[in-house]
Parts: C-alpha cells; sequence; structure tokens
C-alpha cells in the first residue's frame, strides 16, 4: 500500500505541475496546494495504520493457530490477510500406543530356564556294528515352585524325553544338573527337579517362582509374551496376540500313522522357535497363561506357534509334582515287566475302538506280569502313575526302576462284547535277559 500511495503523489503533482503552465501565475489556488500536503498525510497514516494492522493480525494467527500451521494454509492463497485466517485447515492428531514390554520380561525372565538334554544314541553300522554317539538338544522350562530339598521345573516331555543328563540354566548362567520327577507324554508335559543343595545363594536370590495366570481368561487379539531358549542361544523374547483358542494339534508316530494330540492349545503369532519349547507364554500381567510347545514347520506358514494352556493341565502339573524323583539305574540293574507288545497308535485306536497305548502280544512264563495275572490282548495305559502312549515310553520308564521293586501297572482289559474294562495291578519287576 505505500508503493500505490507513493505512485499517487507524483500523479497528483504533475497535474499541478500542468495546470501553473496554462495559467498564469497569480491565478494559482494556493488552498489546493495545502489541500494536497492533507490528503498526501491523511494516506501515508491510513498506510502506516494498516501496516501495523497486518502485522498484528498476523502475528495473532502464529500464536493462536502456530506458524506451521499458517505457512501450509497460505501457501497458495497469499492475495490477503483475511484468506489466510478463514481458510480451512488439516487437524492432525497425535496418538501414543504403549508397546514396552521391558519391565514385564524383567519380572518374569528370572523364572524362566534354559535345559539341555544330552543322551546316547546307538547307531547300527554295517561295516563296525553298533556305535554309540552323544546327541545334545536345547529346550526351555519355567520354574514353578519348591518343596524341602527341591526346586520344581516344569516343561514339555520332548523336552526332557530320552536323556542320560539333563542340565538346567539359570539367568546367571549358572548351571545344575537336575532328574526327571515326573512325565505325561500324552499332555506333552514333564516335571524336573533341581536338588536345592547344589543351587549357590546368589542363584537363589535371582531366580523366582513363576506366577501362574487363568488361560481361560484370555481372549483372541490379547497381547502376549513369549519367553525361551530359541535355537539354545539363551533366553530371548518375542511378541504377538492370542490368535486363536482351543486349536488340536496331530503329529505322526514312528510308524508313520497321523495322531491327534488330546490337548486344545493356545495359537499365538509370537515366534516360537526351536528351544523355546517348554518355556513361558505370559499375558501383559507377567503371569504365565501358557507353555510352549509346538509351531507350524513349513515354509509357507508363518506366525503359527502353540502353547499349552495352563489352566487346562494344573491339575496334571500338580500331580507331577508330587511324584517321587527317580534317576536312571545301571542297564545290569534295570528291571522289565515280562511282556512283549507294539503300540496302539491314536489312528487305530480311534478306527478299532481300542485304547491307545501298549497292546499285550505276549506274557514271558514265570514273569512279573504273569504273576500279576497280566494277560495278552491287554492294554498297557500307566505305569507308576505316567500315562503309557507307546513301547518307547513304556521302555524309557523303566529306566528308572531296579529288579526288584514293585510298581503299579494299569491295563485296559477286553471283555467278549469288545468293551473295554480297567484293571490296576502290582507287579515285581524282573531281572533283565540278555539275548544270545
Amino acid at each position: 500500500m505505500s508503493n500505490e500511495y507513493s505512485y499517487q503523489i507524483p500523479n497528483d503533482g504533475d497535474q499541478n505541475y500542468t495546470e501553473s503552465n496554462q495559467e498564469p501565475e497569480n491565478r494559482r489556488p494556493k488552498k489546493k496546494g495545502r489541500k494536497a500536503v492533507a490528503v498526501v498525510c491523511a494516506g501515508m497514516v491510513f498506510g502506516l495504520v494498516a501496516s501495523v494492522t497486518f502485522q498484528a493480525s498476523n502475528y495473532m494467527v502464529e500464536r493462536v493457530l502456530g506458524k506451521s500451521e499458517r505457512t501450509t494454509s497460505t501457501t497458495k492463497n497469499t492475495s490477503s490477510s483475511s484468506t489466510n485466517v478463514n481458510s480451512t485447515k488439516l487437524t492432525q492428531t497425535k496418538s501414543t500406543v504403549t508397546s514396552d514390554i521391558s519391565e514385564i520380561v524383567e519380572n518374569a525372565m528370572p523364572s524362566v530356564v534354559s535345559i539341555t538334554n544330552i543322551s546316547v544314541q546307538q547307531v547300527q553300522s554295517f561295516f563296525q556294528g553298533t556305535q554309540e554317539y552323544e546327541s545334545q538338544s536345547s529346550g526351555s522350562g519355567i520354574i514353578i515352585g519348591k518343596n524341602d530339598s527341591e526346586l520344581l521345573v516344569v516343561s514339555n516331555n520332548h523336552v526332557v524325553s530320552g536323556s542320560d543328563t539333563l542340565t538346567v540354566t539359570f539367568i546367571n548362567n549358572t548351571s545344575v544338573e537336575a532328574q526327571i520327577k515326573g512325565t505325561d507324554p500324552d499332555k506333552d508335559l514333564a516335571v524336573v527337579a533341581v536338588p536345592l543343595d547344589k543351587i549357590d545363594e546368589d542363584t537363589m536370590s535371582q531366580i523366582a517362582v513363576a506366577t501362574l495366570g487363568d488361560s481361560s481368561e484370555l481372549k483372541v487379539g490379547e497381547p502376549v509374551i513369549a519367553i525361551g531358549n530359541a535355537l539354545g542361544y539363551g533366553q530371548s523374547v518375542t511378541n504377538g496376540i492370542v490368535s486363536a483358542k482351543d486349536r488340536t494339534l496331530s503329529s505322526s508316530n514312528p510308524e508313520g500313522e497321523t495322531e491327534e494330540n488330546s490337548v486344545k492349545y493356545i495359537q499365538t503369532n509370537a515366534a516360537i522357535n526351536p528351544g523355546n519349547s517348554g518355556g513361558a507364554l505370559l499375558n501383559m500381567n507377567g503371569e504365565v497363561i501358557g507353555i510352549n510347545t509346538a509351531k507350524v514347520a513349513d515354509s509357507a506358514v508363518e506366525g503359527m506357534g502353540y502353547a499349552i494352556p495352563v489352566s487346562d493341565v494344573s491339575d496334571i502339573i500338580e500331580d507331577l509334582m508330587n511324584r517321587t524323583t527317580r534317576t536312571k539305574v545301571n542297564e545290569g540293574e534295570q528291571g522289565q515287566l515280562g511282556i512283549t507288545g507294539f503300540d496302539v497308535a491314536e489312528e487305530n485306536a480311534a478306527m478299532y475302538g481300542m485304547p491307545k497305548g501298549v497292546y499285550i502280544s505276549k506274557v514271558a512264563g514265570g514273569s512279573g506280569a504273569e504273576k500279576a495275572g497280566l494277560t495278552k490282548g491287554s492294554i498297557i495305559v500307566e505305569f507308576d502313575g505316567t500315562a503309557i502312549d507307546s513301547m518307547a515310553t513304556l521302555q524309557e520308564r523303566l529306566q528308572y526302576y531296579k529288579a526288584g521293586e514293585t510298581v503299579s501297572v494299569t491295563v485296559r482289559v477286553p471283555s467278549a462284547t469288545g468293551e473295554y474294562t480297567e484293571n490296576t495291578v502290582d507287579v515285581t519287576l524282573g531281572e533283565r535277559t540278555t539275548a544270545k
């Protein structure tokens, strides 16, 4: 506006100058010059006021709306200050999502352990006969309690199965040898015991007993955290959500037959990798609501891990915790039942209406089994409180019992109508015979 006024002043001067050439000097109106000066002064005052007002308006806009918003709104509308103030603006909001789980992990990590399973495998060689080699596998476990002499850890049965030596490693990397206290192969559960007198004071001060939650209260979409010894590298953490509940899984037995597990699993997209088995699945309260157990191993599948709901198996875990802790006995001292048998797989059990377990095809004369009344056609389903789902499971359990010990054996006996009745007998184990 100051340019407009400066441009108008010369025009007024030109008009006055023309008039002065056309008329005598004595006829020049003196009051008109004063009037022009007044107009010029008034214009200057108006320009000054307008300029101050414009700057004040910009200042207030910047204070109220923010400088960045004003600049954005006037990028394409710079013709007047009123356009700047009244133009429509995009409203931006900020939302904060809390995803920091470090405190939950810090509180839960002392209750999770790594488990190392060392076993001796026998391999038949065409040229050198039978050879033995040491095999090592890794898994995880959760500290769930202790008694007067033992620290108790729950894990998966497949983590501890077939072990000659079990080692539990705590949060401070201290390792202590452990023993199997009880297993349930059908539910894929195991409880191992670590002698308290083998754990030093520093380790005891750093570990903790896990808090168990109510897995029945879980909702699909709820956040969860998985902790475990992934790939045997030590404890690591992944997180995700509950993808589904009450999932069933099937697997193949050594004979290639499909078997469906009786457990209803929690499905999660939190990464469950080899070594995570037996580890903890936590809710956002830091409570254990699942025992990690499996993942779908397929290149076409991502984010499908499974955990055993703790509320569904709490009674089984308590039973395993109260079992007598056993150590393996020397091979020459191991006892035997005195039967020959084979597996009744899940598929065959469903097809023929038979119980799952070990089918007795022969009973040795004079054996403990014969003396206890076991007969051909019966199916062994439990040995000294441990569920038996295969001949391999039965043979593994016998490694912890000496000849001469008496154990309870539960069998299902077929009737003439094809129905099975349950019977539990006490069997005194005999000495193992060596094939000649």
